[in-house]
């Protein structure tokens, strides 16, 4: 979405950061759907450098990665004020997590109002997910829940700076099955793992 909103030259860069990962770095797997370690929250996101004129901020979450049509929706938080600068952890609701009261959620692909955590498929290689925050000159009256497409045309008519962080995942292709319990010396499949 980030580079296909076709926003003007020139316009203003806000910075967005989150403090559980880097830029181009891997997600932590508590905030991913993994079964193993992932708490299935919201990662925590800051952003900076709202240019004069802020009058809402949007932010929508993707993976630019995933195997369908357009990107997987991730999150979309709508209606924040210019004098937000953060989403703590778990502020988007998810399966096991109300989220932070008074957050406006729209639709995720599952058409959810929550935190879709990572699911890549197996041995589908790395993902990326695009972390978007977008300055807006007006308060749409968005729909109770918007959806990408709703949100998507807000921003391309009234964006006036974005910022982007890119968090990474990947799952590994978890169909070989390695034994932990394989004597030492061992020959034959048990021992290729």
């Amino acid at each position: 979405m980030f580079n296909n909103v076709g926003l003007r030259q020139g316009m203003a860069a806000i910075d967005v950061t989150s403090i559980a990962f880097a830029d181009h770095a891997p997600i932590p797997a508590r905030y991913t759907a993994d079964a193993h370690e992932g708490a299935g929250v919201s990662p925590p996101l800051q952003w900076s450098g709202l240019p004069v004129g802020t009058v809402s901020v949007v932010v929508l979450v993707e993976d630019a990665d995933s195997p369908t049509p357009s990107p997987l929706v991730h999150a979309i938080v709508v209606g924040l004020l210019p004098d937000e600068s953060a989403l703590p952890e778990a502020a988007l609701p998810s399966a096991d997590n109300e989220g932070k009261e008074g957050l406006r959620t729209g639709r995720n692909s599952y058409l959810q109002t929550a935190w879709l955590p990572p699911d890549p498929p197996p041995g589908h290689g790395v993902h990326r997910y695009a972390f978007q925050v977008f300055a807006l000159d007006v308060s749409p009256p968005f729909d109770e829940t918007p959806g990408r497409d709703e949100v998507v045309d807000a921003i391309r008519e009234h964006a006036l700076a974005s910022g982007l962080l890119i968090g990474t995942y990947e799952r590994h292709d978890t169909t070989i099955k390695i034994e932990d319990d394989v004597p030492a010396g061992t020959t034959g499949p048990l021992a290729a793992g």
